[in-house]
């Protein structure tokens, strides 16, 4: 049996919703290795300053996104910019695990004892508590786990969970119709759970 890893890839980047759209749009039109690399690093679509950076980002997105249904792609691509970041963000979900399991304790948590803001060690006890899982995180450098704890919270507030990323102030967020009904059709209820934990709070 395989030792167990988070295997997170949120030091690649928040939601990045308008590049996301344009992966997507790729994915959809089933690109040639040359489309892409024309789309990314010729015609820099994703607006990066170096090929390299533009590499990395489509990157890490279409890791995210191939993991979804194309259903998903063609709502992130034409929806409008709610529908769009609630779809980036069920791609996150799904591509990192501690990003899960943040919203099921730490966030869902917060909702359900009516907090009013989370708090920035929090990310840091999170940490601490999935490393008696997967001993690896006592490994990682701090300045990646600094850094990936400024991208889940940056992706909260993109979300509309958090006010911003300075006050970390919660707030409630409705999870649009047509993303709970292609998680529900996809059988992604665990995914569907953490997007509608501020509902679960009761607040």
């Amino acid at each position: 049996m395989p030792e167990f890893s988070y295997n997170s890839d949120l030091t690649g980047g928040s939601l990045m919703v308008r590049e996301s759209r344009i992966i997507a749009d790729l994915l959809l039109k089933k690109a040639s290795p040359e489309q892409w690399h024309e789309a990314i690093q010729l015609e820099n679509l994703l607006q990066k300053k170096s090929p390299a950076s533009a590499k990395r980002n489509a990157q890490a997105i279409r890791k995210r996104l191939e993991l979804l249904e194309p259903e998903f792609w063609r709502a992130l691509r034409d929806g409008d910019d709610e529908l769009s970041t609630q779809v980036a963000f069920c791609a996150a979900l799904e591509r990192n695990l501690l990003l899960v399991e943040f919203m099921e304790r730490t966030v869902q948590d917060a909702y359900a004892t009516h907090a009013e803001k989370l708090e920035i060690y929090q990310w840091a006890d999170f940490l601490e508590d999935c490393a008696h899982k997967d001993p690896v995180i006592h490994d990682w450098k701090e300045t990646s786990k600094k850094k990936m704890g400024q991208v889940a919270f940056r992706m909260l507030a993109e979300m509309g969970y958090l006010d911003s990323t300075q006050n970390l102030k919660l707030q409630h967020v409705l999870i649009r119709p047509e993303v709970r009904i292609m998680l529900e059709d996809n059988y992604m209820n665990r995914i569907k759970d953490c997007m509608e934990v501020s509902s679960k709070g009761g607040r």
